[in-house]
């Protein structure tokens, strides 16, 4: 079986779509595998393993984390969800700059965003479950979020109202972030 790269987005967001066997009893995949992501040249040391279920409409994040850094690898496994990455690095040609498509139980689609990439969802389907691999534990001294409707992001998200936690309702800005100290923590190496 094999995951491959399907396409990159704002040099380091990368869309897998793993090889599925299917019949008339189902499907098997791979969603991950060390050898192959060692080969494309991802990461695969993960650390922990998240689970959300959300209902249609809900939009998670921008979140991000710089201490330790963590990059999430994202599938929906029930439902469809609109997935976005956001490039918050310092000094790098596409900060600010976003990515989103849609991924579902039906299309398999996985993204990959490295830290220095806030990420979100907004649920499609009536309810939607997402699986995402970090390769840093959580640290709620360390982590913080970018508003989901920054207009100086300019998500085309598929909603106009969203149902938010409040902690997504008081995120900051873009500008905010990168007046922060910790911004400094995503600095664009353009050699990666």
């Amino acid at each position: 079986m094999e995951i491959k790269i399907e396409s990159t987005h704002l040099r380091d967001v990368v869309v897998l779509v793993p090889e599925i066997y299917e019949d008339s009893r189902g499907f098997f995949m791979e969603s991950f595998r060390k050898d192959q992501f060692d080969a494309l040249g991802l990461p695969s040391h993960f650390v922990q393993d998240n689970h959300s279920r959300s209902v249609k409409g809900v939009v998670r994040g921008l979140h991000f984390q710089w201490e330790p850094p963590m990059g999430k690898l994202m599938r929906v496994i029930l439902g469809s969800a609109f997935l976005v990455a956001v490039d918050i690095r310092t000094g790098s040609p596409t900060l600010g700059k976003w990515f989103g498509i849609e991924a579902s139980a039906a299309n398999r689609r996985q993204v990959w965003a490295p830290a220095g990439f806030a990420r979100g969802f907004c649920v499609l389907s009536e309810v939607a479950e997402i699986q995402y691999k970090c390769t840093g534990l959580y640290n709620s001294r360390a982590e913080s979020g970018i508003r989901w409707n920054d207009p100086q992001i300019g998500i085309e998200w598929p909603v106009s109202e969203a149902l938010l936690s409040d902690k997504d309702q008081r995120a900051q800005t873009l500008e905010q972030w990168l007046a922060r100290p910790e911004s400094h923590n995503f600095r664009f190496q353009p050699n990666s």
